[in-house]
């Protein structure tokens, strides 16, 4: 059965059909557009590559080949630095010789105290920045602070922290301080303000201001409405957000480290240059658990501080 439009009916319909081949013609553009800007960034990139990109791409897998240990057990021996049976006076099996020694017997096998290192990096690293993102943040929301320069500098100061990234800020570092772990916790830390002060301070302009008007009707001063009055509403999300900041800076600790800031990078660095299968295979073992652990362990908090009941949709109950 045919229906017959009004002439409304008929423009609504012409208008509707416009709209379609408008979005049908946007849509097909774009797909062009990001086929031609991609195949032009690959030929770009591969005549700049020193090896030929598509030349060694069916090369890609030998590295692969080349991680492989001649057993699969020397990956434990290296990671618990056992002695190895093919020990011949070389790096490449002198396991022992990297442990760290508490008491004449009890030793930590050298990647786990590397590790160690590196998850303390991060973690100090986080302190620090939760601790002077939450100082900034509550200046630069435009919700509690009514002068415009005062937020304009913040804003723009977290910025500056947050624009290079942490080993630019790490290499900067380790030619004034040399090398170790202390220009690895400053890079992160400094980029961790940044980046975590804006996080903070969205959630802040984002808070409801009925507490602090009524805190304000009874004459409290600034602090003492921001502390009573925003603080306990925000707090839950500074906290998770604190935590995904944690295991992000576990990843740029590693990073870091391979350029000479101490921890597990620097020693991962050092045994994938010297191909030694077992140890690269067991650092990047370490380094998935580690991650895997640090992920799970966050979102257990995370649902200890926001409430299980956050967690409830979707589950069925």
């Amino acid at each position: 059965m045919s229906v017959t439009l009004s002439d409304t009916g008929l423009a609504v319909e012409r208008h509707w059909q416009e709209l379609a081949s408008r979005r049908r013609l946007y849509t097909i553009g774009g797909v062009l557009f990001m086929i031609v800007a991609m195949s032009a960034s690959l030929w770009f990139a591969n005549e700049s590559n020193a090896g030929k990109f598509w030349d060694r791409l069916p090369h890609v897998f030998d590295f692969i080949d080349q991680l492989m240990p001649r057993d699969g057990w020397e990956v434990w021996r290296a990671l618990f630095d056992l002695p190895s049976p093919y020990a011949d006076g070389s790096l490449k099996y002198d396991y022992p010789e990297g442990r760290v020694y508490l008491t004449s017997t009890l030793y930590v096998p050298e990647y786990i105290y590397k590790m160690l290192e590196t998850i303390n990096i991060a973690l100090v690293s986080t302190l620090v920045g939760f601790a002077l993102g939450f100082c900034l943040c509550f200046l630069a929301a435009s919700n509690l602070v009514t002068q415009r320069w005062l937020r304009f500098f913040v804003r723009r100061f977290m910025e500056i922290l947050r624009a290079f990234p942490e080993i630019v800020i790490a290499g900067f570092f380790l030619a004034v301080l040399s090398i170790g772990p202390i220009p690895a916790i400053l890079a992160v830390s400094i980029h961790t303000v940044g980046a975590l002060g804006k996080m903070f301070f969205e959630v802040v302009e984002n808070a409801d201001m009925k507490p602090d008007e009524g805190l304000r009707a009874a004459g409290a001063n600034w602090p003492e409405r921001v502390w009573f009055g925003i603080v306990p509403q925000v707090m839950p999300n500074f906290l998770s957000y604190g935590l995904l900041r944690l295991e992000i800076n576990v990843r740029a600790s590693t990073i870091i480290g391979a350029v000479g800031g101490g921890g597990i990078g620097e020693v991962l660095r050092l045994s994938i240059s010297r191909t030694h299968e077992a140890k690269t295979l067991a650092i990047i073992l370490l380094l998935l658990l580690t991650i895997i652990g640090v992920d799970q362990l966050s979102a257990w908090l995370r649902k200890k501080l926001v409430g299980e009941q956050a967690f409830a949709f979707g589950r069925g109950d």
